[in-house]
C-alpha cells in the first residue's frame, strides 16, 4: 500500500514477493502441524509448526534435502539439492506467522531443525539470524541444531547471535557415531565436544545435545555410563529423541523401558536431560518424510 504502481512493477521485476508458499497443511490431534511448502524454482521443503505451553515453535528447513547422510533420517535420501537463501528461510516463518494470526496467534520461537545442516550453509543462516532478529523474534528462543561442523560451531560462536545450539550427538563414543552418522568420520567427538566448550566459554550459554534412541545400537546403560563421563563438568543438557520410524530405513527406537533406564541412568549420573515429547506421530513428523512422499507421487504421475 501506498507505493506507486511503477515502483511496485520494478520491484516485482527484480524480487520475489512470495519467496515461500504453503502448499499442504497436515494436522495432528496433539495440535501440531506440518506444513509443505513450495519455492519459487519449483523445489519443495518442509516445516512443523509445534504447540507447547511456552509458546508456538517453527521448524525451520536450512536447505532443500541434505548431504550429511545420517542413517536414521530421511531428509538425506536425496542429497542435498540446495542451500535455501536466508530470505527463503525467514520466508517459512513469515508464511506460517501469517496463518496463525489469522487465528489470533503467533510463532514466538524457531528451530533450526528441519532438513538440511546449518551450518554447511554458513553464510544463509547467519544472515537468517540477523534478519529473525529484525522481524521480530528474540534470537533466545532460536535453536540451532548441527551434526557438529567444528570450525563453523567455533565461528558461530563469535557471531554475537544468542542462539541456543543443539548438536547431534547421537551416540557415546567415535566408534558408534561413524555407523550412523558419516561426517563422523572427518569431525571426532573429541574436535566436537571441545567446539562446545568454546561455544559455552564464549556465550555463557548451554548446549543442549540430541541423542535419537536407536535399538540395539545406542541405548544400552553401558552406552549411558560413557555418554556420562564423556559429558561431566560440561554446562549442557541431553535431549533423548526416541527415534521416529522412517520406512526406507530399518533402524527403530527401542522400548520404553529401554528409553526410561537410558534416561534415569543419565540422571544417576548427574547428568541434566529429559526425553523429547513425541509430536505429530501420524502426520510424518519426521523431517524429509513429506516432501519425498510428494516427490515419489509426482513421479509416478
Amino acid at each position: 500500500p501506498g507505493l506507486p504502481d511503477a515502483l511496485r512493477e520494478n520491484l516485482l521485476e527484480r524480487f520475489e514477493d512470495e519467496p515461500v508458499r504453503i502448499r499442504e497443511v497436515f494436522a495432528s490431534a496433539d495440535g501440531t502441524e506440518k506444513y509443505l511448502f513450495d519455492l519459487a524454482d519449483g523445489n519443495l521443503i518442509e516445516g512443523v509448526l509445534m504447540r507447547y505451553k511456552y509458546g508456538n515453535t517453527q521448524c525451520v528447513s536450512t536447505q532443500v534435502g541434505c548431504a550429511m547422510g545420517c542413517a536414521f533420517c530421511a531428509s538425506t535420501l536425496e542429497g542435498c539439492v540446495r542451500n535455501l537463501t536466508s530470505g527463503e528461510m525467514l520466508g517459512q516463518i513469515v508464511a506460517v506467522n501469517r496463518r496463525l494470526q489469522g487465528a489470533g496467534e503467533r510463532l514466538k520461537n524457531a528451530v533450526l531443525m528441519g532438513s538440511g545442516e546449518p551450518l554447511a550453509n554458513y553464510e544463509n543462516t547467519v544472515k537468517f539470524l540477523r534478519l529473525l532478529r529484525e522481524y521480530g523474534m528474540s534470537l533466545r528462543g532460536v535453536s540451532l541444531s548441527t551434526c557438529g561442523l567444528t570450525e563453523r560451531m567455533r565461528a558461530l560462536a563469535q557471531e554475537d547471535l544468542p542462539v541456543t545450539l543443539c548438536v547431534s550427538l547421537h551416540a557415546p563414543n567415535d566408534e558408534i557415531r561413524r555407523r550412523i552418522m558419516p561426517i563422523a568420520r572427518k569431525y571426532a567427538m573429541d574436535d566436537v565436544i571441545d567446539a562446545c566448550r568454546e561455544f559455552i566459554a564464549r556465550t555463557g550459554r548451554r548446549v543442549i545435545f540430541e541423542y535419537a534412541l536407536i535399538e540395539n545400537v545406542n541405548c544400552s546403560l553401558a552406552c549411558a555410563d560413557e555418554l556420562a563421563a564423556r559429558l561431566r563438568g560440561l554446562m549442557c543438557h541431553v535431549n533423548l529423541i526416541p527415534l521416529n520410524p522412517v520406512k526406507e530405513r530399518a533402524l527403530r527406537a527401542p522400548s520404553l523401558q529401554e528409553q526410561n533406564a537410558f534416561l534415569h541412568r543419565l540422571e544417576q549420573k548427574k547428568i541434566s536431560v529429559t526425553r523429547r515429547r513425541a509430536l505429530g506421530s501420524e502426520i510424518e513428523g519426521a523431517c524429509g518424510q513429506l516432501r519425498r512422499a510428494r516427490l515419489s507421487e509426482e513421479k509416478k504421475d
